[in-house]
């Protein structure tokens, strides 16, 4: 037999082999991560058994696409959303709060940013959300289209057949939505602020 075709010790492993077939795998789940970083794609994780309040004066968008989604919590439970997937988003002001139930009370988890300070931005914003008031201007809207097929902002689509929309620029004033989670990448929050307190004010 060839030296260079003796059969491998029992045991052993071909990393030759093994780093071949490796390859697409790395391959795959490093361009899931870049997706994930660049907040394309919402990360797979349980949400809290409460929702949460998220409001701004105004927010502008290039691109929105948008499915039914449904978030599960730690105990399995789901809870129906509409996923609302946003390129790039400008808002000029955010809040968001939720309430805390502990032994000393119900706390307020409130945080705040923009207004006065400056905007707030977020590159591909993924919001899972169960309602969304506001008045609304589209430039362009395609309703009724399949979610698989939706290309306004990159990683957003749903599953095949099912019910999707998408629109171009959008501007909405007066936002009010009642949240699950969300995700999103390059988050910049000027005059950011924290406050956890008994019996707070929320959002609205």
């Amino acid at each position: 037999m060839s030296k260079n075709k003796r059969p491998l010790p029992q045991g052993r492993t071909s990393w030759r082999k093994t780093a071949v077939t490796a390859i697409p795998a790395v391959l795959a789940v490093g361009a899931m991560a870049s997706v994930m970083a660049e907040g394309a794609l919402a990360a797979s994780f349980a949400v809290s058994g409460t929702n949460f309040q998220v409001s701004s004066g105004k927010l502008t968008s290039q691109g929105l696409a948008s499915y039914v989604h449904t978030d599960r919590d730690a105990g399995g439970k789901g809870h129906p959303v509409a996923l609302l997937g946003l390129g790039k988003a400008v808002l000029s002001d955010i809040c968001q709060a939720a309430e805390v139930k502990t032994p000393l009370g119900t706390v307020v988890f409130k945080l705040t940013a923009g207004g006065d300070a400056g905007q707030v931005t977020a590159d591909n914003l993924v919001i899972d959300g169960e309602d969304l008031v506001g008045d609304a201007r589209f430039g362009t809207a395609q309703i009724g289209r399949d979610a698989s097929t939706l290309d306004q902002v990159p990683g957003v689509q749903g599953e095949k057949g099912k019910f999707g929309l998408q629109a171009g620029n959008i501007e909405v004033a007066g936002v009010r939505s009642h949240a699950w989670s969300a995700t999103g990448g390059n988050f910049r929050l000027k005059g950011l602020r924290l406050d956890v307190s008994l019996g707070g004010k929320k959002c609205f």
